[in-house]
């Protein structure tokens, strides 16, 4: 076998190889990668409309269940009132715990959510614009941009699928995926039905004349 068959097979071999690890690896072929992975759930964080229970141990008269109010607060015997919103429940028994031990000597509270009425409007996906019933909906695990465009009657004949958005809120801000729903219901393309995470907002905007949509 001369030189450049040798070089040439080489080369193939080492193409092969470098795609084998890539698979290994996980990368995917093509860029079409998901806006965000799966991450594991954020602790709970209690918020207003929460009903907690508050115990502190040796002193049931400074224990209770309460709902948090209005303005995220909560009363306290001996304490007033203390900000619980956004809080997770440890932290807010750890409050409380300090709070107390002014009057009472090394107390230990436990905080309970009983009912997480705050997760309802947290936990929700939105979509809005050119689709049959724009909807707010309780985010439901697996659920991708697919499944919400159905739940909301599919898009009008006026809407501009190709051109929809995902916005989610990471951080302090906002990030803006772009979307192709018309390849998702009318040739299969699922390269952009990603999976959404609870407070997405998908948004479908209508056929332009500027654009020569319509």
């Amino acid at each position: 076998m001369d030189s450049n068959k040798i070089t040439a097979l080489k080369t193939a071999i080492l193409v092969l190889l470098v795609s084998v690890l890539a698979a290994c690896a996980g990368i995917p072929e093509g860029g079409n990668n998901p806006p965000v992975t799966v991450t594991e759930p954020e602790p709970y964080r209690i918020g207003v409309g929460d009903t907690i229970s508050i115990h502190v141990w040796r002193n049931p008269e400074l224990s209770q269940s309460i709902v948090v109010r209005p303005d995220g607060n909560i009363s306290m015997p001996l304490m007033g009132d203390v900000d619980a919103e956004g809080m997770r429940p440890e932290e807010l028994a750890d409050e409380i715990s300090v709070g107390l031990s002014e009057v009472i000597r090394s107390p230990e509270v436990t905080v309970m959510v009983n009912s997480p009425v705050s997760a309802e409007y947290r936990n929700r996906v939105r979509i809005t614009g050119q689709v049959g019933q724009p909807i707010s909906v309780p985010y439901r695990q697996g659920m991708t941009v697919l499944d919400l465009v159905l739940e909301a009657g599919g898009l009008t004949p006026f809407a501009a699928g190709d051109r929809a958005v995902m916005h989610r809120q990471t951080g302090e801000e906002y990030e803006t995926f772009g979307l192709d729903v018309e390849a998702i219901l009318e040739d299969g393309d699922m390269r952009t039905n990603y999976t959404v995470q609870p407070g997405d907002v998908v948004s479908v905007p209508r056929k332009s004349l500027l654009r020569g949509e319509l």
